[in-house]
């Protein structure tokens, strides 16, 4: 590993001796879920996580900044699944009635996922790191 990267420390948001492709992995991490995500229309975050899964099982090994990244994106899609399966549950237990929160709910949480997951590839892109806010962290 070519870096120093404590990723004990979220408040640290740089990171000295990046390589421009450790930059790039960690930014295709991010775009990798989103694409994902949008190819299986959305479906839970279950693709956002497994476009994360894949960069972070090739290069885990290779790079502490990459690895992050990636299982940072992971454990936002995963908990954006948690949330999608929230809002149907929430519809299906209210017979339907729900729909008028859980909609609009769904729309808020799709612009909040478009976002902040350009700004963690923007971060990444720029050697730095990102915690995507209100995320469970699982891996």
């Amino acid at each position: 590993m070519s870096e120093t990267f404590d990723s004990t420390n979220p408040e640290s948001s740089a990171v000295v001796g990046i390589t421009e492709q450790e930059r790039n992995w960690a930014m295709a991490a991010h775009l990798a879920a989103f694409g994902c995500a949008l190819l299986t229309s959305w479906f839970f975050g279950v693709g956002g996580a497994l476009g994360a899964l894949a960069i972070w099982f090739m290069k885990r090994d290779e790079s502490a900044f990459v690895a992050e990244h990636a299982k940072e994106a992971l454990n936002f899609n995963v908990t954006m699944t948690i949330v999608a399966l929230l809002l149907i549950g929430v519809s299906i237990f209210t017979l339907g009635i729900g729909l008028i929160l859980t909609i609009p709910a769904a729309v808020v949480i799709a612009i909040v996922w478009f976002v902040c997951t350009l700004i963690a590839a923007m971060r990444a892109k720029e050697g730095q790191t990102y915690r995507y806010p209100m995320t469970l962290r699982l891996f």
